[in-house]
């Protein structure tokens, strides 16, 4: 399914394969022209560890039959898998004017929103990307940029099985611990997806 709006195309593309979807992400990166509109993806991979560029392997604790890629995304190692939301954004990052920080800090804010419409208090860390409630991490964020656009983006647990990622130094943190929105909520990830677009419409219809 697709929603165009002006400058931004907002794709919900079900469970989609890790090296795929990435291939696809800069195939469109690389043909981007400055007057393309933006583009969201909103999909859930299956059960898969992803690296960062300079990620270490030895954040992976245990080896498993779960496959790890490594990805061209900054950060260190997360996890994957079905009933956590991924949200893709292929931006044009000058048109917007929009460095690497002003970036990631609109994606925590677009989090935190989501978050506060469902009375779930959450927060970000300096220097520690992503969004977090009660300590523990909620919303993981990976991005790349490449010619003036952003690439790769944010993760949300949303109700997953969060036991693959006792097998991995979360995000290369020994003592960082996750949790996801239906241990704070009961809610639906259709209605969480749902809420999540019309908050990125709302979003870009105010930034243009």
């Amino acid at each position: 399914m697709k929603v165009s709006n002006n400058n931004l195309k907002l794709k919900i593309l079900g469970i989609q394969d890790y090296k795929k979807t990435w291939a696809s992400m800069l195939n469109i990166i690389l043909s981007r022209s400055k007057d393309d509109p933006d583009e969201v993806w909103v999909l859930e991979h299956p059960p898969v560890f992803t690296l960062g560029f300079g990620a270490s392997r030895e954040n992976l604790l245990i080896k498993n039959i779960i496959p790890v890629v490594r990805s061209d995304r900054g950060g260190e190692v997360t996890y994957h898998g079905p009933g956590q939301l991924v949200v893709y954004f292929m931006l044009n990052l000058r048109r917007l004017g929009w460095g690497p920080k002003k970036l990631v800090n609109e994606l925590e804010e677009l989090i935190i929103s989501l978050l506060k419409q469902y009375e779930i208090p959450s927060y970000r860390k300096p220097k520690e990307p992503g969004v977090y409630v009660e300590q523990k991490k909620i919303a993981s964020i990976g991005l790349k940029i490449k010619r003036g656009y952003s690439y790769h983006g944010l993760s949300l647990n949303v109700k997953m099985d969060l036991k693959p990622f006792e097998n991995i130094n979360v995000c290369g943190n020994k003592s960082l611990q996750v949790t996801h929105l239906s241990n704070f909520k009961d809610i639906s990830l259709d209605q969480v997806k749902t809420d999540l677009l019309k908050l990125l419409k709302e979003r870009f219809a105010s930034l243009r």
